[in-house]
């Protein structure tokens, strides 16, 4: 998944201190941990994602803006109104994002998500191309939950709590991401508006040790702000939300075509 590239900006923007370091996790929480094999019923599944952290309507479009030292993207989540039957039998909501810089795309990435009874939203593996002049360069980090070991992951608990841990994906070697809840009390302001009541989570990234970053989850929104704390610095905001949009997926020859 994409996100473990996104990156953020000092602390101090998000008006929040270490004091926030999160309790330890919670006893008995009932979220896949690090490479355990979890069994999921097809039929306990929807694409139909309404968790308030992380909504996924069909034809809404999140514009994001990305900085990285001097390098300026443009990232674009597109929720499309097509599903895809994952491996482990569970169907899922499919996502469009793109990153592009300087009107050429360098990162395509088809995401696969589905949400549990319980609210639960599932990470269920991705199909991601990166790009150079305008041709795909390679695959790398994509996997299917259910394919060579792959096991699928939770993007957004249903009921996050400060100190609630788990594990965002796993495929051995090639994407171990996971988060911990920090709060659920935040404020925070990026160019789509100002909001309180926001979710923050730690995500680290276990495959690239030196990696962290605090994300901040807007209710009825979804991912407002990334912030990377370690490994690098930068920030990820959400710029604008369009509603209704045709989304049409790309075919594989035109991912990299901006």
């Amino acid at each position: 998944m994409r996100k473990h590239r996104r990156i953020g900006m000092a602390l101090g923007l998000l008006g929040v201190t270490l004091a926030l370091t999160a309790s330890p996790a919670v006893a008995g929480a009932a979220l896949p941990q690090g490479s355990e094999p979890v069994q999921l019923n097809p039929a306990d599944f929807s694409t139909q994602i309404d968790n308030p952290y992380f909504p996924l309507v069909p034809g809404d479009r999140y514009v994001y803006g990305e900085t990285d030292g001097t390098a300026k993207q443009r990232v674009v989540l597109s929720v499309s109104d097509q599903t895809k039957q994952i491996a482990n039998g569970v169907t899922a909501r499919v996502v469009h994002d793109r990153v592009t810089e300087r009107g050429k795309v360098i990162e395509d990435t088809f995401d696969w998500y589905a949400q549990d009874s319980e609210g639960n939203v599932w990470y269920l593996g991705e199909d991601t191309v990166e790009c150079k002049k305008g041709k795909i360069k390679n695959h790398s980090g994509s996997f299917e939950a259910g394919v060579d070991g792959a096991q699928p992951g939770v993007i957004m608990p249903a009921n996050p709590v400060p100190g609630l841990e788990y594990r965002q994906e796993y495929y051995a070697g090639q994407a171990e991401d996971k988060a911990q809840v920090l709060s659920v009390n935040e404020q925070v302001e990026v160019p789509f508006g100002h909001f309180t009541g926001a979710l923050m989570t730690k995500d680290l990234v276990p495959l690239e040790p030196k990696v962290s970053e605090y994300k901040l989850y807007a209710r009825g929104v979804g991912f407002v702000l990334a912030v990377k704390t370690s490994g690098g610095s930068g920030i990820e905001e959400l710029l604008r939300i369009k509603h209704d949009q045709k989304i049409e997926l790309p075919s594989q020859s035109k991912r990299c075509v901006a």
